[in-house]
């Protein structure tokens, strides 16, 4: 036989974990309501967020408001003398240029060609309208040398040759506007009156009238210009190379050992390059310009991009 008061506690703890299986449920199946709630709301930053690792990971993405603006008006003077650079010509230059450019392993094809311009003079030899100008061009050749071959096919890898071409020239400028330059003053030199005793064998009554001679009196000076300058505006390249050692059928490897390819493929060494550059720049000098403070209201359509 069964104890009553074991029967009755059997009963009372069996209630209990049955209304506590209910509590769990009903709380998860809350938790998860509310976790799928909240997934559908926006995020919003707010000064309580913590900026760890993770929550930057989980929130990449926020809105920013717009601000309004309030123009001001600067204040400014009506009437001024300035000294900013003036433009003295505006032109474009086309340099005709030839080089030959080695290798140094053999090439199969070349892949890709990129070119800079760099200029390392740029001067303007007053009082004459003559610009002298030097530099280089900057190319970055990629090209695919073999490393292994058969008869139906080679296996090349991506290289890449950095070789500076230069250039110089000289070109004239039609001025916009004319460049100030000014001349050193011419030099002049003056000499003072000096009355001397002279030496014995003269009449005490006479003296030595002349220059004086114990120094050196000048008026001179000098003018200091204002260098002109240049400003690259854009260039242009056309550009012609050529294979001049390749054979076809003769491929070599990466120890420029001949190895077995497809007939019509082929290597080389060197090429030459024909390129024809055109150069667009300005020249400037800094002047001294007067403005008006006139009130130019402007009539045409506000900008947009």
């Amino acid at each position: 036989m069964f104890d009553k008061n074991y029967d009755k506690h059997y009963d009372k703890h069996h209630d209990k974990q049955h209304d506590n299986k209910h509590y769990d449920k009903h709380k998860d199946s809350g938790s998860k309501s509310e976790d799928s709630s909240n997934k559908n709301k926006p995020y919003y930053p707010s000064s309580k967020d913590s900026y760890s690792y993770e929550s930057i990971k989980k929130d990449v993405n926020s809105v920013l408001p717009i601000s309004k603006n309030k123009p001001q008006k600067p204040k400014s003077i009506k009437k001024a003398v300035v000294k900013v650079p003036v433009v003295l010509g505006e032109a474009t230059v086309q340099i005709d240029m030839s080089a030959k450019i080695h290798f140094p392993e053999p090439v199969l094809e070349i892949k890709a060609v990129k070119k800079n311009l760099k200029l390392t003079q740029c001067r303007l030899l007053l009082p004459t309208n003559k610009l002298f100008i030097k530099g280089f061009v900057r190319k970055n050749i990629q090209y695919a040398s073999p490393r292994s071959s058969y008869r139906h096919g080679v296996i090349s890898s991506i290289r890449s040759l950095t070789v500076d071409v230069p250039f110089e020239t000289v070109t004239e400028i039609d001025f916009i506007n004319l460049p100030q330059f000014s001349k050193n003053p011419d030099r002049h030199e003056f000499t003072y009156f000096a009355k001397n005793d002279l030496p014995k064998g003269f009449s005490d009554k006479e003296h030595l009238l002349s220059a004086d001679l114990s120094q050196f009196d000048q008026i001179s000076g000098e003018v200091f210009n204002e260098l002109p300058f240049c400003e690259l505006l854009s260039s242009h390249f056309i550009e012609y190379d050529e294979a001049l050692d390749r054979e076809m059928g003769k491929v070599y490897g990466k120890d420029d050992e001949w190895v077995d390819a497809p007939f019509e493929e082929g290597t080389f060494k060197k090429i030459e390059e024909k390129m024809v550059l055109e150069l667009t720049f300005k020249v400037l000098q800094k002047q001294q310009v007067e403005i008006d403070g006139h009130d130019h209201k402007h009539k045409g359509k506000d900008w947009e991009y």
